[in-house]
């Protein structure tokens, strides 16, 4: 049986969410922690985003395929529902930075990585000297100059729609950086600098680069048009950095309705292409790729 796992994490101590071998993930943690509850060997996650090492989630989204005999065991003695006796076993063996906040049966056809329609990151940076607070240090950057808020957001405005991130992406071999880019907006949200990043899908590294060319802007040694410069340049500009990992959180993953979910998952998995004509603003195209590169 499929269930559905809500989650959030600090990613400071981890290696990332993927398992690798010697090291701390996400992934590595919770799956051990499942077949300790469940008395199994082998359990395997679905992640909505993989995340690189030193990035958060608030609301990262996972399935797995459970032997329902197994589950059916989770509660013992407990009068407690199979999925809450896992819910609450499971959040007892983790670590404490990780935290599963909801198990649900997922419905028919759900894939917690293909049938997902979008992914939103923020990303928070402290520009002010008095808004450096050493309790936010693993989640806020301390940025060390000054923002100019407007003019971030006059070059994001430049880069939403169906475009191809190559600019912003770490390469992969037969992976495509086409993406739809839904929102790019900054604001500031009692004295932080907080960017709010929504996209289909988001390849390697690509909220962080796309932070790192507006940060160019804002401190001014780069007019707003420079953002779309790069970007149909097609190529990484050695003047954008990627910005740090800690100041980024997956905040959400939005699904279709339950009846879409098989038709989005099949959907998901057909290679992007731009149209003929061009990069188009908005979903466009809904074609999207594998998804094997997204990860931030």
């Amino acid at each position: 049986m499929r269930l559905r796992l809500d989650l959030s994490y600090d990613g400071t101590d981890f290696n990332g969410w993927a398992v690798q071998p010697g090291v701390r993930t996400v992934q590595g943690e919770l799956e051990s922690a499942l077949d300790t509850v469940l008395r199994t060997k082998g359990t395997r996650l679905t992640v909505a985003g993989r995340t690189d090492r030193g990035v958060h989630a608030r609301g990262q989204v996972v399935h797995a395929d459970l032997d329902e005999a197994a589950l059916a065991q989770v509660p013992g003695r407990s009068e407690l529902a199979p999925v809450d006796a896992l819910l609450r076993r499971v959040n007892g063996v983790a670590g404490r930075d990780v935290r599963v906040r909801r198990v649900l049966l997922a419905p028919e056809g759900f894939d917690a990585r293909f049938s997902a329609v979008w992914r939103r990151y923020a990303y928070r940076i402290a520009d002010d000297p008095t808004m450096v607070d050493p309790l936010r240090r693993s989640h806020v950057v301390a940025w060390p100059r000054k923002l100019d808020v407007d003019a971030m957001n006059e070059a994001a405005e430049l880069l939403l729609g169906l475009h191809d991130f190559a600019a912003f992406c770490k390469r992969r071999e037969g992976a495509t950086t086409i993406r739809s880019l839904l929102d790019l907006s900054w604001e500031r949200v009692d004295g932080i600098l907080v960017a709010t990043v929504r996209a289909d899908a988001f390849c390697h590294s690509m909220v962080r680069s796309l932070v790192g060319c507006l940060a160019v802007v804002g401190e001014g040694r780069e007019r707003p048009e420079f953002a779309r410069e790069v970007m149909a340049a097609g190529l990484r500009h050695p003047g954008v950095a990627v910005a740090w990992p800690h100041g980024l959180t997956l905040e959400e993953v939005g699904y279709p309705t339950d009846e879409e979910l098989a038709a989005q998952a099949v959907l998901s998995r057909t290679k992007r292409v731009l149209p003929i004509d061009g990069p188009i603003d908005g979903l466009g195209d809904p074609l999207a790729d594998e998804h094997d590169d997204d990860d931030e």
